[in-house]
């Protein structure tokens, strides 16, 4: 089974509500997974989106770059949270993810992978590439990039903060 990253977007008070009450969270997230395609794909412009299989890369390029907010895992934990997958869901504050945007929008997806070799990542056991050849591109981690981005960016418009977890 793949790990996948995943996120919420929550307005303010949806997600005090979920800090609240974490069992709220788990339904709200259902709901809105009821409206993704057939195949689990969050609909454009809604209020889930998913990272894939890319999570694990991103958090580690997002480092080398020295973006400062926590993307990939979110900040803050919710108290008595329960597991959703790979360990209970956190949140980025709509603050926070308005400092994400910042230091996002300053890194394009070709400069997020430049001079990387996919060999770098597999040396350092990042999923998805351990285990892979010293041959191979980052495009894929580029795409994902760029799509995360416009979702950090449309939820720092709206000035809601999200859910993140690891499914």
């Amino acid at each position: 089974m793949s790990m996948i990253g995943e996120y919420a977007r929550l307005s303010p008070a949806e997600l005090e509500r979920a800090v609240q009450d974490p069992r709220w969270a788990w339904e709200f997230v259902e709901e809105h997974l009821g409206a993704a395609a057939a195949d689990g794909t969050p609909a454009p412009g809604g209020r889930l989106h998913s990272t894939g299989k890319m999570w694990h890369a991103l958090e580690y390029l997002l480092k080398l770059r020295g973006v400062g907010v926590n993307v990939v895992h979110g900040e803050e934990d919710i108290p008595g949270a329960e597991d959703w997958g790979y360990g209970p869901p956190r949140t980025i504050a709509p603050g926070r993810v308005r400092d994400a945007v910042r230091a996002m929008e300053a890194i394009t997806p070709e400069g997020l992978i430049e001079r990387i070799p996919v060999a770098e990542l597999a040396d350092a056991g990042i999923y998805p590439y351990a285990g892979s050849g010293p041959g191979g591109r980052l495009d894929d981690a580029a795409a994902a990039y760029q799509d995360l981005t416009a979702f950090f960016r449309a939820t720092a418009r709206l000035r809601h903060g999200l859910l993140v977890w690891i499914a």
